[in-house]
């Protein structure tokens, strides 16, 4: 699929940088960015979706159920 868009200047000599740099092109940092910013998205809407099925009521309980150990060597920081 083609799609036009306009994109400002500055941002548009950064992606020619990248790809340069990356060795790759325009056309693939620009999907590769893309995808990125629209698995954010949903991401982000997963997460909001999933929130709204919890109740902080719930929250005691939850922590309750965690058994109060030492962390295992590595995780205390």
């Amino acid at each position: 699929m083609i799609v036009q868009a306009t994109i400002p200047d500055y941002l548009m000599r950064q992606v020619s940088e990248v790809a340069e740099r990356e060795n790759t092109t325009v056309d693939s940092i620009i999907s590769i960015a893309l995808s990125s910013q629209v698995t954010a998205w949903q991401v982000r809407d997963t997460v909001e979706q999933r929130a709204k099925r919890g109740a902080a009521s719930d929250l005691g309980a939850i922590l309750a159920a965690v058994p109060d150990v030492p962390p295992v060597l590595g995780d205390e920081k």
